[in-house]
């Protein structure tokens, strides 16, 4: 009767201690070779989508303009796409709006920059990237209409 009080549970199959050690170095090894590049990805889809909502505000702003004759002015900014403007010629042609809702900041968190009339054409609208400064390289780069 102790003899089955005292027996092994099952066969004796299991993994030893070095087993999981090994599985665990390879598994960390893996990690260490595939996180870099995940992460790396981050950056550059962040970049892809701030282009593509600057995309999508260009083309806002040309049916905006189409509509009024003219671009927002700087002070109206981007908010001019979703409300109607004060001036009572434009208002009159306005048939907005040109966006769903107001324009999201962009993916770092920082309100776009537009002005109108720009220094390379009509208007500029930029991000100045991850860091918020002009010029920048990688994820901190500028992405704009230009």
């Amino acid at each position: 009767m102790e003899d089955k009080l005292f027996k092994p549970l099952g066969s004796g199959r299991g993994f030893t201690l070095l087993e999981l050690l090994v599985v665990v170095a390879i598994i960390g090894l893996l990690a260490a070779y595939v996180g870099p590049k995940y992460f790396g990805q981050l950056g550059k889809s962040e970049q892809a989508v701030a282009k593509s909502q600057i995309e999508a505000f260009s083309r806002a702003l040309g049916a905006y303009r189409i509509d009024t004759g003219s671009y927002p002015s700087t002070e109206e900014g981007l908010g001019a796409l979703v409300n109607r403007p004060a001036d009572s010629a434009r208002a009159a042609k306005w048939n907005g709006p040109y966006l769903e809702k107001a324009a999201p900041p962009d993916p770092w968190g920082k309100p776009y920059l537009y002005t109108s009339p720009g220094s390379k054409g009509d208007f500029d609208l930029l991000s100045y990237g991850k860091d918020g400064q002009p010029g920048g390289t990688g994820d901190a780069a500028d992405v704009s209409n230009h």
